[in-house]
């Protein structure tokens, strides 16, 4: 008797969910599904839209290593080219005819008995539900836009634009706009409004690093020769790479080393803006590398304009007619754009995943912060696979390297999981806290732990739980093979002597 609807249901189809869904379809694996509350593919991709989005990983370390593409028409990839090469692969592929486009996951809960987990989700306003013997979150975490706690907010009697959800149909020229961020999105947004708007406030909380970004059209020559040229872009991308791993050693074991990168910014600084209060006021006070390192040759002459002021003081609240300060000031606008991020450390997406105890995702870290093992597997959630999840994110290099990593321990977890008939594996919380004392321990030294900053690297309680210390070889070669010692498991024999009515997964032959 079948237990289960598919095998594998994968939530999310951005980079991650895409490739598990690839290397799952390269293994044999054809019973899955993949859901995602979106039109098509893309994640974050598809959804940030906003004027200037792009990527600020160089495009030949920013794709799949098993679909480079040629023709990228940039040095660094805008979204609408993201966006495209990430359909163009899944098309490839043919994985749109596994997805549930517009799906968005509201539940999903791990049944012990029957060792499957049921997830719900809304699809064209009906409620619907799937079972799944595995369950693989591809969410990412990018994509739950981080709302700022502003008194009145939601009084203002203008328009409120988050950088995530961006309304393409409103018309900034002309306006008096305030942005309120100074972050990664807000680096690329600025520019672009500072073109059109009649007046733009932006709002600081705290400088950002920003050294200059080496965008460049590539010539038809260079494309052709990508295409061409045997091992050439993979020889482009292996440099790039490595080029940034020894940002990373500098970034975990010897954060004084990045002394360059300060100066370089500081040298864009002085290229790009006239007054020395300015100057002054957009100059970091932390250690270059404790938050993220933006780029950006056009934030800085942009807040030098005479229609664009930046703005220090902090927000004391939001009126009916624009924003005031905490010096009293007011500023009237008529659109507030809100660049302000998202929720990684608390998504509402660990609010709808519940393990073996009956307990979410958020309520176990709630106590002790977000742990897994591996970024993949956490404990109390069985056949429950995180992509992209605690302790695997980045602040030098291509969180593709990363996903690719993970999608190596899923594939092998299939292989072993399949051919020993094994129907239930938990990571040991023993496993667990091992691996992630060790990331802690390897963070001491970092410049994350001691630039002196607050980032959104950090949770509620102090810790970094969101990002990987060291080189990105070292994960993947701590994931190339999929360590069944490190768990608890079940096999289909052990559930029929146990009199129980999981079924068991088909062994290939």
């Amino acid at each position: 008797m079948t237990t289960h609807d598919v095998e594998i249901a994968i939530i999310g189809a951005g980079f991650s969910g895409l490739g598990a869904a690839i290397k799952l379809t390269q293994e044999g694996v054809e019973d899955y599904v993949l859901l995602d509350r979106g039109h098509d593919f893309g994640g974050t991709w598809r959804d940030n839209v906003y004027p200037g989005a792009a990527c600020d990983v160089p495009s030949h370390l920013y794709s799949y290593s098993f679909a480079l593409n040629p023709e990228w028409s940039r040095s660094y990839s805008h979204q609408p080219e993201i966006h495209q090469y990430i359909n163009s692969v899944a098309n490839e592929h043919s994985i749109g005819e596994k997805a549930l486009f517009g799906s968005e996951v509201t539940h999903a809960e791990w049944n012990e008995d029957l060792r499957h987990w049921r997830i719900d989700y809304t699809r064209d306003g009906k409620s619907e539900s799937l079972t799944a013997r595995t369950l693989i979150g591809g969410v990412g975490p990018l994509c739950e836009p981080n709302l700022p706690d502003i008194e009145g907010i939601e009084s203002f009697g203008g328009t409120v634009v988050h950088s995530a959800r961006w309304d393409e149909d409103y018309d900034f020229a002309g306006k008096r706009v305030a942005v309120i961020g100074t972050g990664a999105s807000a680096i690329q947004i600025v520019p672009q409004l500072g073109k059109v708007v009649g007046h733009m406030d932006v709002y600081q909380r705290t400088a950002p690093w920003i050294i200059p970004r080496n965008e460049r059209p590539y010539f038809s020559v260079e494309n052709w020769a990508f295409k061409n040229v045997p091992g050439l872009q993979s020889a482009i991308r292996g440099g790039i790479y490595s080029f940034n791993e020894l940002v990373a050693a500098g970034m975990t074991w010897a954060p004084k080393a990045l002394k360059p990168v300060e100066l370089i910014s500081r040298a864009n600084i002085l290229r790009g803006i006239r007054d020395p209060q300015l100057r002054e006021a957009v100059t970091p006070k932390f250690a270059v590398g404790c938050k993220r390192i933006l780029k950006s040759n056009e934030w800085y002459p942009t807040l030098d304009q005479d229609n664009v002021e930046l703005v220090t003081d902090g927000i004391a609240r939001v009126t009916k007619t624009g924003i005031v300060t905490n010096d009293g000031t007011a500023r009237d606008v008529d659109v507030i754009v809100v660049a302000t991020g998202f929720h990684v450390t608390d998504s509402p997406v660990f609010d709808t995943i519940f393990g073996a105890e009956g307990k979410s995702l958020a309520e176990v870290w709630s106590v002790g912060g977000m742990q897994a093992y591996k970024g993949s597997f956490v404990h109390g959630f069985p056949n429950l696979m995180l992509l992209i999840g605690p302790s695997t994110g980045l602040g030098h290099t291509s969180m593709v390297y990363m996903i690719e990593s993970q999608l190596n321990y899923l594939v092998d977890y299939v292989r072993k999981t399949r051919a020993r008939g094994i129907v239930r594996v938990d990571v040991t919380q023993e496993a667990q806290d091992a691996f992630n004392k060790g990331i802690q321990d390897a963070l001491t030294s970092s410049v994350w732990v001691n630039g002196g900053c607050a980032s959104w690297y950090k949770d509620e309680h102090g810790n970094i739980t969101v990002l990987w210390p060291g080189f990105t070889f070292s994960f993947r070669q701590q994931t190339r093979s999929f360590d069944i010692a490190a768990y608890d498991v079940t096999t289909a024999d052990e559930t029929a002597a146990a009199g129980e009515t999981a079924s068991p997964v088909t062994v290939n032959a």
